[in-house]
């Protein structure tokens, strides 16, 4: 069994998607995930794959979400690897100092040649850093009163604070 993760774009924020993490667990788990665990209030999933489980596991949570809880969502799944790998990379800790402040974005990869050229152009007192499917990005006065936030997160599939991410990932270890 694989473990791995499950962000949901949107749930939880604001007032239109709503969902109980109860009912969140209970439907990844009709799915056949085992080992299901959701972190906050916000739509992250930690769960297993059992070597049978077939199809792609963010699809088959995307479908599930609209068909049985009437929620349309993007939903990025990663493994436990690429999360350690997330981590283990994060070339901005030297820089921020408040992890509510520090997002990681996930892309899609048609997203990626606009995100590298938003990387080369310079955003201080923000910092960006690319590397492969993920963006680091330092919002030292928060991202409301970002130039940078705009530009890039309109084409973020999602974004976590490094907090969360941490949370996360110790949850993976578990």
């Amino acid at each position: 069994m694989s473990t791995q993760i499950a962000l949901l774009r949107g749930i939880n924020v604001g007032r239109a998607k709503r969902v109980a993490m109860a009912d969140l667990r209970a439907l990844v788990e009709g799915l056949g995930y085992k080992d299901v665990r959701t972190l906050l209030n916000s739509g992250n999933v930690v769960f297993t794959v059992p070597g049978a489980a077939k199809g792609d596991p963010a699809s088959r949570i995307e479908e599930a979400l609209e068909t049985k809880l009437g929620l349309s969502s993007r939903v990025t799944v990663l493994t436990a690897a690429e999360l350690d790998a997330i981590v283990a990379g994060n070339p901005l800790l030297d820089v921020a100092d408040d992890p509510s402040r520090l997002l990681v974005a996930y892309f899609e990869p048609q997203a990626r040649a606009r995100l590298k050229t938003l990387a080369q152009q310079e955003w201080a007192p923000e910092v960006l850093a690319v590397r492969e499917g993920v963006a680091y990005v330092w919002f030292p006065q928060g991202i409301l009163k970002s130039r940078l936030g705009e530009s890039l997160l309109r084409d973020a599939t999602t974004t976590r604070n490094w907090a969360t991410i941490l949370k996360l990932h110790a949850l993976t270890r578990q």
